[in-house]
């Protein structure tokens, strides 16, 4: 059984207390996990500071922060099948995810690297510039010490995220990965040292709450990046406004997933099932809110129905199954709970519903896909689930399905199903949310933006937005004027 001690200045730790964190499939134990009392967080946070500040660091060029990003990508490549046996014991991934998951986290950091190198750190404002007058220039400098928490579906993939635009932008961070699934951040804490990557620039610890309250109210913190829930963005929220932090919140989704009457049902079908079942539906984006046009709806509910029974819940280990089991009994519990709310609300289920048992299965919390024909009135169309749970809606016409899919206060993605490019396109613009696709699901590019509209988040990670997000920008005036003659404006005091 593994380890996870805290990552603080460099070093591996313990402390006083502990507990056993257990695999999602079949409640087996992974790991002994350190959780750091308030003097190892404040430790952690000074540690940051120490190495924000230090020579070092803050003389490193981009150049070389660049070279440290592309050393973590190669390292986590050799050490891929380690990490990918972790990621799927720690969270319950099934093996085809967590391989790709490796492979994103791998990937982000070397394309982050390349917009690195790139990225201007200055720029003179040839507009605002004038000869004889002045010249005016922008500089992008780090906020500072970051407090980052991460929630527990994308383990690996989330620690990437926000590491990644630390190590870019010049920051330094203190971040808490969540209890339920604490082990391959500590194997990237690894990886972080082994590249040399300078003391005190990351520290990783893990917690729940209480932890995360004790990290976000040191007063050395001047950013705070989370992704979670909107519940909890809301209070993060609530602290970091009474010490005016700056904030990235990436939080909950109900994203529409469009099928227009001219769509591939090839393509739709087995899209539609991918935009809600992947990782067992626990991801923000999930399309968890379906809008078919009338007009081919009984033809793609009969094609969906047959594809449905064919996808595989099984074993993580399995590579045939199609999803496996969700975290924990809490979670397992919330999501029954919705289901029942449903039935009892008159939305009609129309498949599954159940939990899976039998066997191994009666170890872990799997769950059948479930899909239920659902109006605007019931609960599931407009709360998020964060399981297997799909609700569908047939609709009359695109712009039905318009005003249905911004009918939410989420907004974080959505997508668009259609053989004719302008049409999409014109139904994309339409959508209140942070990320459209069209002909297409989850698929992420890390070298553009991802994020939310209204409570869906604020700011966005990955592209240049995500690097510009750890970074204050300053306008640096520069006289091009040297006698005092042509300085009238000092005359207002005399």
């Amino acid at each position: 059984m593994k380890e996870i001690k805290l990552f603080i200045n460099g070093e591996f730790k313990t402390s006083s207390q502990d507990f056993i964190s257990t695999n999602p499939a079949n409640g087996e134990a992974v790991a002994k996990v350190y959780i750091p009392t308030e003097k190892d967080i404040n430790e952690a946070v000074d540690a940051a500071e120490a190495a924000f500040y230090s020579t070092e660091w803050r003389s490193m060029d981009q150049i070389k922060r660049a070279e440290i990003l592309e050393a973590i990508s190669e390292k986590m490549k050799e050490r891929r099948n380690e990490l990918t046996e972790l990621e799927i014991a720690d969270s319950g991934s099934c093996v085809r995810k967590a391989k790709a998951d490796v492979h994103n986290a791998a990937s982000y950091f070397k394309v982050l690297a390349g917009q690195l190198r790139k990225f201007q750190f200055e720029i003179k404002d040839e507009s605002a510039s004038r000869a004889g007058f002045s010249n005016n220039y922008k500089i992008y400098e780090p906020v500072g010490v970051c407090a980052q928490i991460i929630p527990w579906n994308f383990p690996l993939v989330m620690a990437a995220w926000k590491i990644g635009p630390v190590i870019a932008s010049g920051c330094t961070t203190v971040l808490k990965t969540a209890q339920e699934t604490p082990v391959t951040a500590n194997i990237l804490a690894e990886i972080l040292r082994d590249v040399g990557l300078p003391k005190g620039v990351v520290n990783i610890i893990t917690g729940g709450a209480t932890e995360g309250e004790l990290l976000l109210k040191n007063p050395k913190v001047r950013k705070v990046a989370f992704t979670g829930s909107t519940q909890v963005g809301k209070k993060i929220m609530q602290s970091a406004g009474a010490r005016l932090q700056n904030l990235s919140l990436e939080l909950g989704g109900k994203s529409a997933n469009i099928v227009l009457d001219d769509a591939d049902l090839s393509l739709a079908v087995d899209g539609a099932l991918y935009a809600f079942l992947y990782h067992s539906g626990q991801a923000c984006d999930s399309g968890t809110r379906l809008f078919v046009e009338e007009k081919i709806y009984p033809t793609f509910k009969e094609a969906l129905l047959k594809r449905v029974a064919e996808v595989k819940v099984g074993l993580p280990q399995d590579p045939a199954a199609g999803y496996g089991p969700v975290i924990n009994k809490k979670q397992f519990d919330t999501i029954m709970g919705y289901i029942e709310t449903s039935k009892k609300e008159g939305a009609k289920l129309i498949f599954g519903g159940e939990r899976v048992t039998g066997g191994e299965f009666d170890k872990g919390y799997y769950i059948k896909p479930t899909l239920f024909e659902v109006t605007p009135d019931h609960t599931i169309f407009r709360e998020e689930i964060f399981g297997p749970v799909l609700a569908i809606t047939p609709v009359k016409n695109e712009a039905e399905a318009i005003k249905l899919a911004n009918q939410s206060h989420y907004g974080l993605a959505g997508a668009v199903w259609s053989k004719n490019p302008e049409r999409a396109h014109k139904v994309a613009r339409q959508l209140e949310t942070g990320t459209v696709w069209i002909n297409e699901y989850h698929l992420l590019n890390p070298g553009m933006p991802f994020g939310g509209h209204k409570q869906s988040g604020i700011g966005r990670e990955m592209g240049e937005e995500g690097l510009k997000a750890y970074l204050e920008v300053k306008h640096l005036w520069v006289s091009d004027c040297d006698e005092r003659a042509k300085k009238p404006w000092f005359d207002v005091l005399f």
